[in-house]
């Protein structure tokens, strides 16, 4: 019989110990530890737990774990000499099949990072649904994470041996994801459109109302109508738009039709386009999770005092054409009319792209009249929420599968050039040369300092280039970038002065001149204090920590956010968070976590 959670609460401490044997390899002092804060409200609050008696645990302790597992189709699987948790998990993965060249590489990988990292390579073969990783993979993650960090290998080790103890402890309990596993599928399959010159190669991308754009745009809606949506379409700029009506007046079932405009609408959703090369989580996950939601409401039957709006933005990520957050913009009737003259890589219109797509109207103006006509009535919500995968280490590093997000972060962003003097590089004396990219590199440094004080501040010089530039030749002109971001705009803008202001200092002390030329500037997006709440109450039902941060990166939100109350919920990453990239991932556990999250805040609003 499965273990339940009440027999784990009400068991003495030798008895609950004995259940939870063999979660962390040869550890006992984890679980020994964590059942000290019983009872557990929930599963997931037993997993923050274990994760958190590690992370307290002195650095001698964490590697005495590591090194208590056993190598990948290493000497003790060949011995037969694993615990049977161990055994099963490398034969999922297909490591007691390996081919001849196969256990060869696996031998060498082992020695070789025994060698550079003092312990074993550590990997959750079962992946991060799972069901096992192929031979293929592990390889691949094996030869890549030879190239980290001692420090954060230590680190990444740890978060794996957790994946691993996590999917043990959901064995013991005999539970299975389910909802997270169809939001998982759901993401996989979607990532089957890719364009030509990138699906060959396994790679995901998916631009504005391209063939693969536009076949994901079917599925999507496709799936909206069998998870029991009331009404589905594709408007006049690609979103898919769902609606799950309000419960009528005074039924138990029926819906309330749209032409009733007295309940409100909950407004959620977020992108189905990629980057080049991109994850397949971003946007999407926000997605797949809030029709989890409804199918499951549909299932029973039930209906909510307020409608569910699902929108799958067409457009955010500004790929084909620069027109960032074209989708939701259209929403908040912001769209820009230029957009539609734009014309992309092949130098087609956007118009021309949209009327291909049987979505532009006879002419210019039929299209800005449709697309106006998107624009909601901000009266008729109460608010657009957006789950998101996180996109950066922080709930990674922290072990926490969920974060709230406190404000989108208000950001700036220039492009910059100082001009000095091109000399001979053998010839000019070191005190009075006028070196642009030594001026550079020292802003460079000094950007690193500022934000850091801040503590939520961030401050990139991304592009930094010196043209025609010679080994031989001092740089007489230093060309970059400033990506300047903080949670509220007063920081940001106090950011702002203190970089400009030292780059003039800088230019003024080494006898140069520069220029700077702001090509973005957007204000922050703080969440609503009340829809921030419910996000807290949901996340604390499911017995998890309540943690805040802010977005450094743009969402849907941060457009709604100019017509409605908004507030995100952060979805833990893995591979350290990595996004925009092909190793974007995150767990099917984590993603049942984010669909139950939602239902309650569902409920919070009921």
């Amino acid at each position: 019989m499965p273990l339940t959670l009440d027999q784990l609460n009400t068991a003495t401490q030798q008895e609950a110990l004995q259940l939870l044997d063999g979660l962390y390899e040869h550890s006992p002092w984890i679980a020994e530890a964590a059942l000290q804060q019983r009872p557990f409200q929930s599963l997931a609050q037993l997993k923050a737990l274990l994760a958190e008696v590690v992370t307290q645990a002195p650095r001698e302790a964490q590697l005495n774990l590591i090194r208590a597992h056993p190598e990948l189709a290493g000497k003790a699987m060949v011995s037969q000499n694993l615990t049977a948790e161990s055994t099963n998990e490398q034969a999922k993965a297909g490591l007691t099949n390996c081919s001849p060249a196969e256990f060869a590489k696996l031998q060498q990988l082992n020695a070789d990072y025994n060698s550079q990292f003092g312990w074993p390579f550590i990997l959750a073969v079962r992946g991060p649904r799972g069901t096992g990783l192929s031979r293929t993979e592990i390889i691949a993650t094996f030869e890549r994470r030879l190239h980290s960090h001692p420090d954060f290998e230590l680190q990444e080790c740890l978060r794996n041996i957790h994946r691993i103890a996590e999917i043990r402890l959901n064995d013991k309990l005999g539970l299975t994801p389910t909802l997270g596993n169809a939001v998982w599928d759901q993401q996989e399959q979607l990532a089957e459109f890719s364009e030509p010159g990138y699906k060959e190669n396994g790679q995901l991308t998916v631009t504005y109302l391209t063939d693969a754009h536009r076949a994901c745009a079917e599925h999507i809606q496709g799936w909206m109508l069998e998870s029991g949506f009331d009404a589905v379409h594709i408007d006049a700029v690609g979103n898919v738009i769902g609606r799950y009506e309000a419960l009528e007046k005074n039924s138990s079932s029926s819906p309330l039709s749209h032409k009733d405009h007295s309940p409100k609408t909950l407004l959620t959703g977020s992108h189905y386009d990629t980057v080049r090369n991109g994850g397949k989580y971003d946007g999407r996950l926000g997605i797949v999770v809030p029709m989890a939601c409804v199918r499951e409401l549909h299932r029973a039957g039930r209906r909510l005092p307020f409608a569910i709006e699902v929108v799958a933005f067409a457009e955010e990520e500004g790929q084909r054409f620069k027109a960032t957050f074209l989708g939701s913009s259209a929403l908040t009737g912001s769209f820009d009319a230029a957009w539609l003259d734009q014309l992309d890589a092949d130098g087609v219109s956007m118009l021309a792209v949209l009327q291909q797509a049987g979505l532009g109207g006879a002419d210019k103006s039929a299209a800005l009249q449709a697309i106006n006509a998107l624009k909601r009535d901000p009266a008729q919500y109460l608010g657009f929420v957006e789950v998101h995968i996180e996109q950066g280490p922080v709930l990674n590093t922290l072990n926490l599968p969920l974060g709230i997000v406190t404000a989108i972060n208000a950001s700036v962003r220039y492009l910059g050039e100082v001009t000095g003097v091109a000399s001979h590089a053998g010839t000019t004396p070191m005190n009075q040369r006028c070196d642009a990219a030594c001026a550079v590199a020292e802003l460079a440094l000094y950007l690193e300092q500022r934000a850091a004080q801040d503590g939520d501040s961030v401050a990139t010089m991304g592009q930094l280039n010196v043209p025609s530039g010679s080994i031989n030749v001092v740089p007489g002109r230093c060309c970059f970038s400033l990506d300047l971001r903080a949670p509220s705009d007063r920081q940001r803008d106090a950011l702002d002065a203190d970089v400009r202001a030292t780059l003039a200092q800088i230019c003024q002390r080494r006898g140069l001149q520069f220029s700077l030329q702001e090509t973005m500037r957007a204000s922050a997006a703080p969440s609503d204090a009340l829809w921030q709440q419910r996000w807290e109450a949901a996340v604390a039902a499911l017995g998890l920590p309540v943690h805040h941060l802010p977005s450094g990166a743009g969402h849907d939100a941060m457009k709604l956010h100019e017509l409605m109350p908004q507030a995100m919920l952060f979805v833990r990453g893995q591979n350290a968070g990595i996004s925009h990239n092909p190793l974007e991932s995150t767990t099917s556990d984590d993603m049942q976590l984010a669909v139950e999250a939602f239902m309650q805040l569902l409920e919070q609003v009921v």
